[in-house]
């Protein structure tokens, strides 16, 4: 594992070797565990990642207090895949869960809390699963149906329907502290907890909605990109100045009244009347200004990052309540703490908004975890991870046998070992050809290069030097200089859809393109 220690870590490691005793006592027992998972939470929204957009004080501690992984990637970047990933430790076509339009998530089917609950642990999940409303291997769930709504959502809770007044992220932060209070405290623990943000539309707590309107965001360097030579990227609708809807995801009042309407339908008087508060004066000031072309493709990204980072406060913040919660009661030295998004998303990088692709900014997610007496403080991860990873991690720490079928590798390993040789290459595969008109692809990435094959909605094949080209502007398949890349990028990909045994890619992978012919040697 290559890895490097930040400069601060020198007092942390004074404090580490003082409790080394203590922990290593708590060690012992098998090690409780918390997982926090947001929904489309952006690495370059987070300042553990070194954004300067905004603070994320929680998710930072998480980092200087263990490991922040900076090649951390999902199987298949769209919500309710990746979640099914982390459950099953297997990539969508083994687990059947390919995408949110036609698949159903089977809970019968081996997942890896089922596993732990064997061992001994208590299992929950609080907040948005996103896989079904009857969830399986879990002691207690209270979860949203599906989306779930931002203010005063309903929650399934063993099987029960209730709606609670309150910030959808307030309200699951609640319900994890009152799980862990009611808990058996003789047993360890593993708990998920589901945030609903930051997932479209963006609507922030009350309390954050004025936090960004003094910030002026620096427009991201390819925000007006043509996309030459990306052919699917061209085709999306996933575009802040086209896509974006203006009475919908940016609440302002429009033709489409309709929409507007299913933003708000479930806030009682004093939450609507704080929003009517709050965008009524931004809409007549836009109204006012008659906009078009790149100023309000401007304005638009303006607004959006101010409602996205208002709703990512208030994420962090109940983060924080959930590590000041473990201080409190005791529970800090023995126990994990993990926090992922269930993919990238696009913070106006290409034009975009949204996820699905494999280029970096939706296929790289960000990823931080502490374990205390086992992962030293400070410590950053250059190793290749996944999502599916997380399964056999787990289970390796509480001591359980990792089915033999489970696709992930341990993250453990890495972290104990500095000699322990990881991936030296990543598979993905997109199924989704719906929304966001994004097509379906699959590929491969190493330390240096990318290949990439649409398929259905495009047909083609795409190759990026990322040491040359970190924006993945310039595609290079079929270039003279880049054939031989390009064939060995062929090979590693073949190798791993073997490995991983995903017969769709195999037969995919064979289909001859004209494009093949300048492509590979």
């Amino acid at each position: 594992m290559r890895k490097k220690v930040h400069p601060f870590t020198k007092t942390l490691s004074a404090l580490f070797m003082l409790f080394q005793g203590l922990t290593a006592h708590a060690q012992q027992k098998q090690p409780n565990m918390v997982i926090i998972i947001s929904d489309d939470h952006a690495f370059q929204t987070i300042s553990a990642y070194g954004s300067t957009l905004t603070k994320t004080p929680s998710i930072d501690r998480i980092a200087g207090e263990g490991v922040r992984f900076d090649r951390a990637y999902v199987n298949n970047s769209i919500c309710g895949p990746s979640r099914a990933a982390i459950l099953t430790g297997k990539y969508s076509h083994k687990n059947g869960f390919k995408d949110n339009e036609t698949s159903v998530f089977n809970h019968g089917q081996d997942l890896f809390v089922k596993h732990l609950q064997a061992g001994g642990y208590q299992t929950a999940w609080i907040g948005k699963q996103h896989l079904g409303n009857e969830p399986e291997g879990f002691d207690y769930y209270s979860i949203l149906p599906g989306q779930g709504e931002y203010y005063n959502p309903e929650f399934i809770t063993n099987g029960t329907r209730e709606t609670l007044t309150g910030y959808v992220s307030n309200i699951i932060e609640d319900k994890a502290e009152n799980w862990m209070d009611a808990r058996d405290k003789d047993k360890p623990f593993c708990l998920f907890i589901g945030h609903k943000a930051t997932h479209r539309v963006w609507l922030p707590d009350t309390s954050d909605f004025r936090r960004f309107d003094q910030v002026t965001f620096p427009l991201p360097e390819t925000f007006y990109d043509d996309y030459k030579g990306r052919k699917a990227a061209a085709l999306q609708e996933m575009s802040i100045s086209k896509d974006l809807i203006m009475g919908y995801d940016l609440k302002m009042e429009s033709e489409e009244e309709a929409l507007r309407q299913r933003v708000v339908k479930r806030m009682n008087p004093d939450q609507l009347a704080a929003f009517h508060a709050y965008y009524q004066p931004i809409f007549e000031k836009f109204n006012a200004l008659g906009l078009s072309g790149k100023e309000l493709a401007e304005w638009k990204y303006q607004r959006y990052m101010r409602d996205y980072l208002g709703t990512a406060a208030s994420l962090d913040r109940n983060i924080g309540r959930t590590l000041d919660y473990l201080d409190q009661h005791q529970l800090a030295e023995n126990t994990i703490v993990i926090y992922l998004s269930d993919q990238g998303f696009y913070m106006g990088e290409h034009g975009w908004f949204d996820k699905r692709w494999m280029y970096e900014e939706s296929f790289r997610t960000p990823m931080v975890m502490r374990y205390p007496g086992v992962i030293q403080p400070g410590t950053v991860s250059t190793d290749f991870v996944m999502n599916i990873d997380l399964a056999p991690t787990l289970l390796q720490a509480a001591g359980v046998s990792v089915p033999k079928d489970i696709q992930g590798e341990s993250i453990l390993p890495l972290l104990q070992n500095e000699k322990t040789k990881g991936r030296d290459a990543i598979f993905y595969h997109y199924y989704e050809n719906g929304e966001h008109a994004v097509s379906p692809h699959f590929g491969v990435r190493n330390d240096r290069y990318k290949l990439i094959r649409f398929y259905k909605r495009v047909e083609g094949w795409e190759l990026y030097d990322l040491k040359k080209d970190p924006k993945e502007m310039h595609n290079l398949f079929g270039q003279k200089k880049y054939r031989k890349v390009a064939t060995e990028m062929r090979k590693k990909l073949t190798a791993l859809i073997e490995k991983y045994e995903d017969t769709d890619a195999a037969a995919l992978l064979h289909q001859k393109l004209p494009i093949e012919k300048t492509g590979f040697n």
